[in-house]
């Protein structure tokens, strides 16, 4: 995709007019929004971000991917709760997906959950070791 080479290159306007013209082809698409989300969060504009999040998660609820993009803004929101109710719903739907269960070690620390948070990285290394 054109928009993920600008975004290597770092230009990102370009990737985000990129996607503002797939946007308009496939407006039902949670992918392309999540991406769009993406390229606004590197130009951070958080508040964009979190609107095309929204809609992706509107269209495909529940998506894991989608869950921790958004709970990843939502901190840059200072939205603490937001992002560990996210990250909750990931770590649920997604378990043993290594990158949840960091991202709820970090977030449940920050907000001194540590027994939580050690919890979480346990199981994190549980599932290094078995890998």
């Amino acid at each position: 995709m054109r928009e993920d080479v600008k975004k290597m290159l770092r230009d990102y306007q370009g990737a985000l007019q990129d996607l503002d013209k797939t946007d308009v082809l496939e407006l039902n698409d949670a992918f392309t929004l999540t991406n769009h989300g993406r390229v606004k969060m590197l130009l951070k504009d958080y508040q964009g971000t979190l609107e095309d999040l929204d809609k992706a998660n509107v269209l495909k609820p529940n998506n894991a991917f989608t869950l921790t993009n958004r709970e990843n803004v939502k901190i840059m929101l200072e939205n603490y709760q937001g992002a560990l109710e996210d990250v909750d719903k990931a770590y649920v739907l997604e378990p043993n997906f290594a990158f949840v269960l960091i991202v709820h070690a970090h977030i449940n620390w920050g907000l001194n959950k540590y027994q939580v948070a050690l919890e979480t990285i346990n199981k994190f290394h549980l599932l290094e070791q078995n890998d």
